[in-house]
């Protein structure tokens, strides 16, 4: 008995006794939760988020950002295929999976499955985010076109970059062209502090009742991505309400309510007139939301616009996403060099802030319109907005495309010789605005040069 009660000699696998005199842990240590910090979040109103919350300033990457504002934004679902430079913020939204604060997310087959995906998703009433960059914008723009005729409140982030042959990787916005026109709301995003602000105000913009739209945030990759970049963040304990699906413009999709019965009513289905009417008073009612957005815009994003230094001046530089840290720098050159210039940045590119350019430019005599495209999508649409509202001269540049950087030497040659009169060294100059006739030869010019 006395035997059986001694301590039993360990040894080790060659025999030896084992003389350590630890003693084994009684106790077993409690497991931490991995979303503990998730289910401790506290939701608060868009107002307070936005406004009121204390925040706190980071020095983080675009990417960071992006993840940031998913963090507190609420979301459900989230899909990826990876595509550079769009990569790594997904990447960043599966380590938010990990902790808890996105409920669903998983890798789809290609860029078409992801964008059906999250049609599906954002049909059954689920608050969804993805992302995406040039290549795969354009393999996904038939399911993204489709988003906005269903009324699908989805956000997604593009993060432009070269999408033309050779193959390249660098900035390049070219794709925003091919999102214009689809009928979701887009914004452009200057810097890591516009990313991580105007993501979580999509959420809230696009879910509106009378909104009921996809909205695409979109930025320069790289410049805005992988560069850091200060960000002022609220704390990560706070969130957006969850999506509300009922308050949607179309019902979501269960058995009894397809989400837009457009999509199978039976005039739809038929070549005829009335088929053709249909379809034709459903895109008036996209765009008419589209419009309705300006008031959710103005109230949480301050604005389609910011301008700076109008006053008197005689020079105006308009621009949006990375392009506008040149032009702010080449306002600074401008004061150097006497010349009053001003600054227009572009937020909302749909809506596009069409009566505000108006009002705005009314009285310069210069407008130049820098972007980091081949094609000059935004001075087009600049010219559309205040032709016959403006006397100024306006010049479709400078251009820098393929990924190339924009020397601010560029557009402070574009005010000097728009200003003179001299030949640009970098973009013919555009004088078709308030002439008093119109040479055809100058449109043809014009127009080839934008």
């Amino acid at each position: 008995m006395s035997e059986a009660l001694e301590a039993e000699v360990k040894t080790n696998p060659q025999g030896d006794p084992i003389t350590s005199t630890a003693a084994a842990p009684t106790t077993q240590v409690a497991k931490k939760d991995p979303h503990g910090e998730a289910k401790r979040q506290k939701v608060v109103s868009p107002e307070y988020m936005f406004f009121e919350a204390p925040r706190e300033r980071e020095f983080i990457t675009g990417s960071e950002c992006a993840k940031e504002a998913v963090r507190r934004s609420n979301v459900d679902l989230s899909v990826a295929y990876p595509i550079t430079p769009q990569s790594e913020t997904m990447q960043l939204i599966g380590v938010l999976y990990g902790e808890g604060y996105v409920k669903e997310y998983y890798r789809g087959e290609e860029e078409y499955g992801v964008m059906s995906a999250i049609a599906g998703a954002s049909r059954a009433g689920v608050r969804c985010f993805t992302a995406t960059a040039g290549p795969g914008t354009l393999r996904g723009i038939e399911p993204i076109a489709s988003w906005p005729g269903h009324r699908l409140p989805a956000v997604a982030m593009f993060t432009c970059r070269v999408v033309n042959a050779p193959l390249a990787i660098q900035p390049d916005n070219i794709e925003i062209t091919y999102l214009l026109n689809c009928g979701m709301i887009l914004f452009h995003s200057e810097n890591q502090q516009d990313l991580f602000d105007f993501l979580m105000k999509a959420f809230v913009i696009s879910e509106k009742n009378d909104v009921t739209l996809p909205v695409g945030v979109a930025c320069d990759g790289f410049f805005v991505t992988h560069a850091r970049g200060y960000c002022s963040m609220p704390d990560r304990g706070l969130k957006l309400p969850p999506r509300e699906a009922w308050r949607g413009a179309v019902p979501v999709l269960d058995a009894e309510n397809p989400p837009a019965r457009l999509s199978r009513d039976a005039p739809v289905q038929k070549s005829n007139f009335m088929a053709y009417n249909i379809h034709a008073v459903w895109q008036q009612e996209v765009w008419a939301a589209v419009e309705r957005s300006r008031k959710y815009i103005e109230l949480y994003m301050g604005g389609l616009v910011e301008a700076q230094n109008l006053e008197d001046a005689e020079v105006v530089l308009i621009a949006s996403g990375s392009a506008l840290a040149q032009s702010r720098e080449a306002l600074r050159l401008c004061k150097d060099k006497g010349i009053k210039a001003g600054l227009i940045k572009i937020r909302s590119l749909r809506p596009f802030p069409t009566a505000e350019l108006r009002k705005l430019c009314k009285n310069a005599k210069l407008i130049v319109v820098p972007e980091f495209n081949y094609v000059g999508w935004l001075a087009k649409e600049v010219a559309t907005a205040i032709f016959g509202y403006s006397k100024a001269k306006i010049i479709a540049g400078p251009h820098v495309y393929g990924g190339m950087s924009m020397p601010v030497e560029m557009i402070l040659d574009e005010i000097v010789c728009g200003l003179t009169g001299k030949k640009s060294s970098s973009v013919p100059s555009s004088d078709i605005m308030g002439a008093t006739e119109v040479d055809p030869a100058e449109v043809s010019h014009f127009l080839q040069n934008i």
